[in-house]
């Protein structure tokens, strides 16, 4: 029995990563909404280990702007590299590049912060590259709101599909019922 069609705007599980940029202590004060980014961020993390899916986590120069902050780095999977960078975009960090590489996905789903500066240039640079990206608009925040909605346009009108959390762990799930749509419904309750 083949499946039926599906829109190509519509994550799949295989070949779909998550990417997220920058959730660091020194944002914590700042961020417009940086709780939520935060806790929509580590729904994430564990709705994509629960499918077994790669996440990629980054630290815009963590010597001064902390580490990735407890509440982010407890969902996180075990395996998931952090990366150091300097650059705005994770795009062109040799660690970055590589473990993109090996992941073996062409799609991603990037969150985090600043929307409108790392999140955008990360998101657009992978598109560059030849990766489809979507942005979970929920788990995204700038030190304004008018800063993140400029980001989000931005990212859209360049071609990143503009999802949520739950939105984008159901369209991989596909279906209901099963372990995994079992312990979904229960991180998004």
């Amino acid at each position: 029995m083949t499946s039926p069609a599906r829109h190509d705007a519509l994550l799949r599980r295989e070949g779909t990563g998550l990417i997220l940029v920058d959730i660091q202590d020194a944002f914590a004060p700042v961020i417009d909404g940086f709780d939520e980014v935060v806790r929509q961020a580590a729904l994430l993390a564990r709705g994509m280990a629960t499918l077994g899916r790669p996440v990629l986590v980054s630290e815009q120069y963590p010597k001064g702007l902390g580490a990735t902050v407890a509440a982010l780095g407890d969902a996180l999977p075990d395996d998931a590299p952090i990366i150091e960078k300097m650059r705005f975009s994770a795009c062109g960090v040799a660690a970055f590049d590589e473990a993109i590489t090996a992941s073996g996905c062409t799609t991603w789903i990037v969150a985090g912060v600043e929307t409108h500066v790392c999140v955008n240039q990360t998101a657009l640079d992978l598109i560059a590259r030849g990766h489809h990206v979507h942005v979970a608009a929920d788990a995204v925040s700038s030190r304004t709101p008018g800063n993140r909605a400029l980001g989000l346009r931005k990212m859209e009108a360049a071609g990143v599909h503009v999802t949520s959390v739950e939105t984008a762990l159901f369209e991989m799930l596909e279906q209901a019922g099963g372990d995994e749509f079992k312990a979904i419904s229960k991180l998004v309750r």
